[in-house]
């Protein structure tokens, strides 16, 4: 028997399908030679517990606020012209799958697990979504003001990407390329912030500077201060024969090791299992954060005063909302890893733990005497995991392992944006969310082979790894007019599927003359007006969502979106998953 079993029909609906194929294919490089026994039952549904006519990848963009914030640096929601969502739900099926499975092997009653587009959309937008519902004390909400992308223009027409993570680098790049400090310092918040804000209004004066140097002079500024230099092509593929995650067992235990407790029945499915965390920014975070929301406790190691992006803005109750999204629920110890003390914290903290996981720079693992073997020689049963911008994909020098250098690499700044607009990436976190979802499935893994072996091991995962999961054609996909947002008298609204599929039907429905004029017919009327309309035709559409916080209010969303409380003053999305024990 097959230790994992997908619900419903044989043949799974087309809106559905590539999320299905995305978590069958994780599944079985989870479970790649372990044992065929206690099968688990996995779903994924379109809307799931949101009550819109969201049932497909593009619908679920529209009404979950993906498209809102992808196009705020366009000026206006725009769709992912790729399967994202999709693939981010089907990790989500992976996950819950996985998951049951090892709390069933655990001891648990057989759980059925259940996910759906609508829930990865909206995880997708964790930290948009805490910053637009944040209450910064003065009574007023917060806004990402401004436009903008951050890719430049060379003066030979290559559209580039640059990436630096250190202000001095920044300054230097600049200065090399004879821009005033002044205005360079304009530009570099504006460029950190965009990761939060998903726009970067940089000052036109560095967007004329690259325009008037070539690609080759803007590389040699950027090699001599450590910037990375990324030029944009119109290739959508990624890297070939990338696997999502590897794993590598550890050495055979030389002593009794530690042991977790056997879950509770009822509990969640990770229940009595320890994650040690030391990571920064999205990637590492949202790992943890996953792992915990299945159950596990997650401990996380900060520097002494605590990770600076608790500082970030929009700050909520003493904390960065957007770096609480992400870390809400999480213990701290805080340590010094430069010193012996400090990694003997980490020790001590993993010699009691079934996994770490983290995210840092390469070789700053071995530097530290904190890399895989070090700490299985503490915890022989420890799943050691280790995220990376790029692996060995790249070189042993890689690229700064950022999302949007990732996007670049990995084909997704070209596949996500339509035919005829100029490659760019995202400025939508889509590669740090994706990889961080990939890394805590490869510690599913991790954890699910130890309990089959009783021995530790080494998983690893990259943003570029990630990236290669997401379907994509060989060319860019062409959008036509009724495949974006339309205006109607109020607002916007994105058809469905059946009414994309269906042009001349719209057109009937909506009064127009065809499908060239259906657009303009839909100025007309309100958005509900159309709804009604279209869904009386059988042509369900949805919504545009252009404000975040209105997910938290709106009943549609309630039993998807938590609003802001007393323990958390701003909104977030629920545990995207739904376990129940299977009736024998």
């Amino acid at each position: 028997m097959s230790p994992y079993q997908e619900a419903g029909p044989r043949t799974p609906p087309a809106a559905t399908r590539t999320a299905r194929a995305v978590a069958g294919d994780l599944l079985d490089r989870t479970l790649d030679g372990l044992p065929d026994r206690v099968p688990t039952v996995w779903e994924v549904g379109g809307a799931g517990p949101v009550g819109v006519d969201a049932g497909d990848e593009r619908a679920v963009q529209a009404a979950c606020g993906v498209m809102h914030v992808h196009g705020r640096a366009t000026g206006a929601p725009a769709p992912l012209a790729a399967d994202y969502v999709s693939t981010v739900t089907g990790v989500l099926a992976a996950q819950g799958a996985t998951a049951a499975l090892l709390a069933r092997r655990r001891g648990r009653p057989p759980l059925r697990t259940r996910t759906s587009l609508a829930q990865g959309a909206l995880l997708t937008v964790t930290q948009y979504l805490a910053a637009a519902t944040a209450d910064d004390g003065t009574g007023t909400r917060v806004t990402d003001d401004g436009t903008g992308l951050a890719t430049l223009t060379t003066a030979d027409a290559v559209r580039v990407e640059i990436e630096t993570l250190d202000p001095e680098a920044w300054a230097g790049f600049w200065h090399r390329l004879g821009v005033p400090p002044r205005t360079a310092g304009r530009g570099w918040q504006p460029f950190q912030t965009r990761f939060g804000t998903a726009v970067c209004p940089l000052p036109p004066e560095l967007r004329a500077v690259v325009r008037a140097h070539p690609l080759e002079a803007v590389r040699r500024a950027g090699a001599e201060h450590g910037v990375s230099v990324a030029a944009i092509g119109e290739a959508t593929t990624a890297p070939p024969g990338l696997a999502p995650w590897t794993l590598a067992p550890a050495p055979p235990a030389g002593r009794p090791p530690y042991s977790p407790a056997p879950a509770d029945p009822g509990a969640l499915p990770l229940a009595g299992l320890r994650v040690v965390e030391s990571a920064r920014r999205v990637q590492g975070p949202v790992a943890g954060h996953v792992l915990r929301l299945l159950g596990a406790e997650v401990v996380r190691v900060e520097p002494p005063g605590g990770d600076p992006m608790r500082g970030l803005p929009p700050v909520a109750g003493g904390c960065s909302v957007r770096f609480s999204a992400l870390n809400h629920g999480k213990s701290v110890t805080e340590a010094d890893l430069t010193t012996r003390p400090g990694r003997e914290t980490v020790r001590e903290l993993v010699s009691r733990a079934d996994v770490f996981l983290h995210n840092w720079a390469p070789g700053k693992a071995g530097a530290l005497r904190l890399d895989a073997d070090a700490l299985h020689a503490v915890n022989p049963r420890l799943v050691y995991a280790s995220a990376s911008g790029f692996g060995t994909a790249l070189g042993p020098v890689p690229p700064i392992g950022t999302d949007y250098l990732a996007q670049v690499h990995g084909g997704l700044a070209a596949a996500l944006r339509p035919a005829g607009e100029p490659p760019a990436p995202s400025l939508m976190t889509v590669t740090d969310v994706l990889g961080g979802l990939v890394l805590a499935q490869a510690v599913l893994a991790g954890l699910l082979a130890r309990q089959e072996t009783g021995r530790g091991c080494r998983a690893a995962s990259s943003l570029l790894s990630a990236a290669a999961l997401v379907p994509r054609p060989g060319r860019r996909t062409a959008l036509s007019p009724l495949d974006r947002p339309l205006p109607t008298a109020d607002g916007l609204l994105y058809l469905g599927a059946e009414a994309r599929a269906l042009p001349r039907e719209v057109a009937r429905t909506v009064g127009a003359t065809g499908p060239a004029t259906a657009g303009e017919r839909l100025r007309a009327r309100t958005t509900d007006a159309w709804l009604a309309e279209l869904r009386a035709a059988g042509l369900p559409s949805v919504a545009v969502r252009t404000d975040l916080a209105d997910l938290a209010t709106d009943p549609a969303f309630a039993r998807a979106v938590l609003p802001p409380d007393e323990r958390l003053p701003y909104a977030r999305p629920a545990a995207p998953w739904e376990f129940t024990e299977e009736i024998r």
